[in-house]
């Protein structure tokens, strides 16, 4: 959507929030008195025609005030979302531990803000091909496949791409760990879920994915084996080693 459509958007959903809550209120005013004044001598002439249109003015006015409320939370969680991912991004490294500040980066950031998911992936893309260390421009496409367009497939694909390159070890598991969660959750591919967490202990045996990759293949951590102690007679050396003959 376009900023200033959205800018509008908002605007008039925020005054006709506002008016509504405006005639709700004078309509709840209304009906009150009408309900405080003495009763005539007639019972069923109690509920007059003004107390019937204030009691409909505020039914009216709450019913479409929701739905403008609730129109106007569904587009702030939205906007939210996104600029939490787009701060997200901002923390993300390439293999230098640069930030990331680059102009063409930033263009198609501002395209997946404005919904234009498929232009944000092509300039992603240039960019990448122009700039083919930055990973997390590959990482970013993998997130805006998987989280925006919902495209598992595209997503894990990506993210195979992007572990074919050597980077910070634990980051390189972190993103395999979600690699397996595509494949083991969305994708229902378990065989190949398995063989990555077997390469995230194998490659990266001292880190956090590590750990978890163990964890989950139900192997245990080499940090929580007792250390055998040294066989009696060797002084405590090393093994294959001997004491000193004198």
């Amino acid at each position: 959507m376009k900023p200033w459509l959205k800018l509008t958007l908002y605007l008039v959903l925020s005054a006709m929030a506002v008016w509504l809550a405006y005639g709700f209120v004078q309509g709840y005013r209304a009906s009150t008195r009408a309900a405080s004044q003495p009763a005539e001598a007639d019972p069923d002439a109690r509920r007059t025609v003004h107390d019937v249109d204030a009691q409909h003015r505020m039914a009216v006015c709450g019913f479409a005030g929701f739905v403008c409320l609730a129109a106007l939370g569904f587009l702030l969680s939205r906007d939210v979302s996104r600029w939490f991912a787009h701060q997200a991004t901002d923390f993300l490294y390439n293999d230098n531990a640069v930030g990331v500040h680059n102009p063409d980066y930033d263009h198609a950031e501002q395209m997946a803000l404005q919904g234009d998911y498929m232009e944000a992936i092509r300039l992603l893309r240039e960019f990448l091909g122009a700039n083919p260390r930055e990973i997390y421009a590959q990482i970013r496409i993998a997130e805006i496949y998987e989280n925006e367009l919902k495209n598992y497939l595209a997503a894990a694909l990506e993210y195979e791409e992007v572990l074919k390159h050597q980077f910070n070890a634990d980051r390189w598991g972190w993103a395999a760990i979600h690699l397996t969660n595509l494949y083991s959750g969305k994708l229902d591919k378990p065989d190949l879920a398995l063989a990555w967490l077997r390469r995230i202990a194998e490659e990266t045996p001292n880190t956090g994915p590590a750990r978890k990759a163990r964890e989950r293949l139900g192997l245990p951590d080499p940090a929580d084996e007792p250390i055998e102690p040294p066989a009696s007679g060797s002084g405590g050396l090393p093994p294959g080693f001997s004491p000193k003959k004198r």
